[in-house]
């Protein structure tokens, strides 16, 4: 008996799933199932791409407007408060040397650091960080699917279950939500 793939989204009424399914076969009319791992891949994936690389775009497009418009703080080569290190804030001997005994014309000129790469502005560094989020949410959203689309075809496949087009969205949704957690602790801080 050769199953057909059903046509990508195939979403249908979950409530033909979950209500009144006392003494009714597995296969409900009216709903879509997958049989295949490679269909379960494509559908998790569409799901994942459509839902996960909108969220890296944004995270994206703030680090790259962070980083060509930084704040006024950075601008200026003033350090803010906050960005001294632990170290400065506790040691007992001062890092930087009193500049009490200079008054007047005798104060020694600002060292000036040369810039690390010169030919590059802001604007092209914050493109390649854009093109960096753009690029990792597409490898994440190929190598998320394929992960969780093959162990959950697998999971059903040796309970002898029947794969609704609603679980490929479901991983969808999971690793969206996964994504987020992992990138809030670690990205924000850099941006």
């Amino acid at each position: 008996m050769a199953r057909d793939t059903p046509k990508w989204p195939s979403l249908y009424n979950p409530g033909l799933e979950i209500l009144n399914i006392e003494d009714r076969p597995p296969n409900q009319p009216g709903g879509s199932y997958l049989y295949h791992g490679g269909d379960v891949f494509r559908f998790t994936f569409y799901w994942t791409l459509i839902l996960y690389t909108p969220v890296f775009l944004l995270c994206g497009a703030y680090a790259f407007w962070n980083y060509t418009f930084p704040p006024t703080s950075a601008r200026s080569g003033v350090r803010h408060p906050k960005e001294e290190s632990l170290y400065e804030m506790t040691s007992p001997i001062p890092l930087y040397p009193s500049t009490s005994r200079y008054t007047g014309s005798n104060l020694p000129p600002p060292s000036k650091l040369p810039k690390i790469n010169e030919r590059r502005s802001r604007v092209a560094f914050a493109t390649i960080i854009f093109v960096l989020f753009v690029a990792l949410s597409v490898a994440g959203s190929v190598l998320g699917s394929a992960v969780l689309g093959f162990i959950m075809f697998g999971l059903f496949k040796a309970a002898h279950f029947h794969m609704s087009t609603w679980i490929p969205f479901l991983l969808a949704v999971l690793q969206v939500l996964v994504g987020l957690l992992s990138v809030w602790p670690s990205i924000i801080e850099i941006i």
